[in-house]
């Protein structure tokens, strides 16, 4: 709490300087108040007008045209700072700014050339999400499943261990205690032999845990490191947050899921029972995706290049595996006019022809994605969601539990975990094409947050994500209409006016 209180009265004299503005231009204009408010009334009337129009989430539309119509003046105010995504520019602008990628071989046109023939559809799907978001595909060699961050976390110690060149880390949340000193220790030695170290974190996921302080005792190490979207003031940019969570040691190897860098993630400290996650590590030349993700958001946001040479060209992989399915890594960014994974799971769940199964903590999904999801069970697919038992935020949980009825009734299943908080990200579809990285299936996530996700098509790691499923729904209990999930009339009032706000969350 500390270090929130500090950071807040960090920005108050400019929150306090933006209030003044106000303020001093109410007073000047007062005198003609009626004419303003007749003005204020035509801008009001040309904004509903425009959201109306606007191509975008329906619940989202609903809930700005609650907002204009009940206060015009501060709802238009909110909506040109928040509720717009003219207000990405600043972001945008960086990351055209980019002066180099990584000119590394690219497999896509060969892997879609060979999806073609086995799964036209599917391949459709694939290039549709290569062509949005400019991510390549690659022909996968190993990608190993972690069921838990308590497996993972030894694994990325031990990757980073053997770092030659550079060790990149890039997460929403870092919190100093066993998970993070660990790794801490391991990036400081290698900093010392030379070893390439940057870290970048998202300076509002982080606002509680972690500090400048912290970013200078870093930097006296050796290690670079940056926030993402530092929060020095209210402004338009601080609804898009870098949600992304990756490491990548030498371009050899890299990790990535749900878990973030505090020790919950690793049941080393219990806050919401037992902290189910999940996480996977790459190698072989697929892991030249998360590198170019680190690159472009490095280059952009640090003002310090990361030199071409440190990067050199991929070496060709050492090992003789054979190829094992299909793997595009891509990431979704709210500077986009389309929505990646949103699109992307109701693309899979429209081609899926026996069962569709999603790990998320969060569920509060736009319209489209709900409806993908009622038709897909209506028309016999077995939908399940398994989603936390035991909540890390109260008021988040209760708007997730309001979508429980309108999929229940269509024939989805819904199971929470008992013993604790799922924060796993995921889906497997028909043993044939699934994903794992850091989406939620939320408005925030799905909308508004930068993240990462890796989608797997015919790869064995999609038979432990299966597996783990399974074996996870065992240890939860069946949602019932009825019985666990209440209904009647105020309970659907309730859950009507939570679904209107669930975009805020």
């Amino acid at each position: 709490m500390n270090k929130i209180f500090r950071r807040i009265l960090t920005i108050l004299p400019a929150v306090a300087l933006q209030v003044v503005w106000l303020y001093i231009l109410l007073t000047w204009l007062s005198p003609w108040a009626s004419l303003i408010g007749l003005i204020l009334s035509i801008l009001s009337l040309l904004f509903v007008l425009y959201i109306i129009t606007k191509q975008d989430e329906g619940t989202y539309k609903i809930l700005w045209l609650l907002v204009i119509l009940t206060f015009p003046l501060p709802g238009a105010v909110l909506y040109l700072f928040f509720g717009n995504k003219r207000t990405t520019k600043p972001l945008c602008k960086k990351l055209e700014s980019v002066r180099y990628l990584p000119d590394w071989p690219d497999q896509t046109e060969q892997v879609f050339r060979e999806l073609e023939q086995k799964d036209c559809r599917m391949a459709d799907t694939f290039r549709y999400i290569h062509n949005m978001t400019g991510c390549p595909a690659y022909f996968n060699r190993d990608a190993k499943y972690y069921p838990l961050g308590d497996t993972l976390f030894p694994a990325m110690l031990d990757a980073m261990k053997q770092a030659e060149k550079y060790i990149f880390a890039e997460y929403f949340i870092i919190e100093p205690g066993y998970m993070w000193d660990s790794m801490v220790e391991i990036m400081a030695e290698k900093a010392a032999k030379g070893v390439d170290v940057r870290v970048m974190y998202d300076d509002l996921g982080s606002i509680a845990t972690y500090s400048r302080k912290n970013v200078r005792d870093l930097r006296k190490k050796g290690i670079r490191c940056i926030p993402f979207n530092p929060l020095r003031a209210i402004k338009g940019t601080l609804n898009y947050r870098d949600h992304r969570k990756m490491l990548i040691v030498d371009g050899v190897v890299a990790f990535s899921g749900g878990v973030n860098l505090a020790d919950e993630y690793i049941n080393h400290v219990e806050k919401h029972g037992h902290w189910k996650d999940i996480g996977f590590r790459l190698t072989g030349e697929a892991v030249q995706g998360y590198t170019k993700m680190f690159v472009e958001f490095w280059n952009a946001f640090s003002g310090d290049t990361i030199p071409v040479m440190l990067l050199g060209r991929p070496k060709p992989a050492a090992d003789t595996k054979a190829e094992d399915g299909i793997i595009l890594s891509y990431y979704d960014s709210p500077l986009r006019s389309s929505a990646a994974s949103n699109e992307l799971y109701i693309e899979l769940l429209s081609q899926a022809t026996d069962y569709a199964w999603f790990f998320t903590p969060y569920l509060m999904p736009g319209e489209a994605l709900l409806e993908a999801m009622v038709r897909a069970a209506q028309r016999g697919i077995d939908v399940r969601i398994i989603m936390p038992g035991v909540p890390d935020k109260k008021i988040v949980f209760r708007m997730s539990n309001s979508f429980y009825s309108v999929l229940l009734e269509a024939g989805v299943k819904i199971y929470e975990y008992t013993p604790g908080f799922i924060h796993a990200k995921g889906c497997v579809i028909d043993d044939k094409v699934g994903t794992v990285g850091t989406v939620n299936l939320d408005y925030r996530s799905l909308f508004l947050h930068f993240e990462n996700n890796s989608l797997f098509y015919r790869a064995s790691i999609l038979e432990d994500v299966k597996a783990d499923f399974l074996a996870t729904q065992g240890k939860c209990r069946e949602m019932k209409l009825g019985e666990n999930v209440k209904v009647g009339f105020w309970h659907w009032m309730v859950d009507g006016v939570l679904r209107i706000f669930a975009p805020l969350c």
